[in-house]
């Protein structure tokens, strides 16, 4: 086994570490709206779902390099809302373009070609072509030397149309294709998908339709 004492690293070493081995990642496309206006979109691979009562979801966003604060965390902390969105395949090359550095007066929604719609119940906007956004307000944030953790309570879910079945509360996962981080510029997609037995010694079960969890 290889064996590394994290105490005995840089904090760079321990991010490439982390960064490579903690995958794939789901990835938060957020909208935020700057005090100046502008609409900023940018992706972040440090996110997930913590719980659903209340329901809250996290992203962790890390400072500059001569320590300012990105676009969207300074935008979340002045107003305290976002949105976040989930990517899929038609739109992942825009997704990871809004990655790029561009100015706080510059939307990188317009310069990749996404979309912005009304949101129903906070300022920043949703991307139409996004499957899915989650509206946020700041629920609780922490501070750490290098970065911002901004833990957002969901307000509002807006989904394409047939992808949530909120009778049943189903997802139609067979038309749902998000992507996930895999390092650096690396993605992958999600639909190889496999099952596994639920009691030792039994079969996986294959017959289940993936469209009805």
């Amino acid at each position: 086994m290889t064996e590394v004492d994290f105490d005995q690293i840089s904090s760079y070493q321990r991010y490439k570490l982390m960064a490579s081995l903690i995958v794939p990642r789901p990835i938060a496309l957020v909208t935020t709206l700057g005090a100046n206006g502008v609409i900023n979109a940018a992706p972040f691979s440090m996110f997930n779902m913590i719980g659903e009562d209340p329901p809250i979801l996290m992203i962790s966003i890390n400072r500059l390099q001569d320590g300012r604060l990105k676009d969207t965390a300074a935008n979340i902390l002045h107003n305290g809302q976002f949105v976040v969105h989930m990517s899929d395949e038609p739109m992942a090359q825009k997704m990871h373009n809004c990655g790029e550095s561009m100015p706080s007066d510059v939307s990188e929604l317009t310069a990749v070609g996404l979309t912005p719609v009304p949101s129903h119940t906070v300022a920043p906007p949703r991307i139409q072509e996004a499957p899915i956004a989650f509206e946020c307000v700041l629920h609780e944030k922490l501070e750490t030397p290098s970065r911002y953790v901004f833990i957002g309570r969901i307000q509002w879910l807006a989904a394409r149309e047939g992808l949530i079945d909120t009778e049943a509360w189903r997802v139609n996962l067979r038309d749902y294709k998000p992507v996930a981080r895999f390092g650096a510029s690396f993605y992958i997609r999600t639909e190889d998908r496999f099952s596994l037995s639920d009691k030792p010694g039994e079969a996986p079960v294959v017959n289940t339709a993936i469209d009805q969890m």
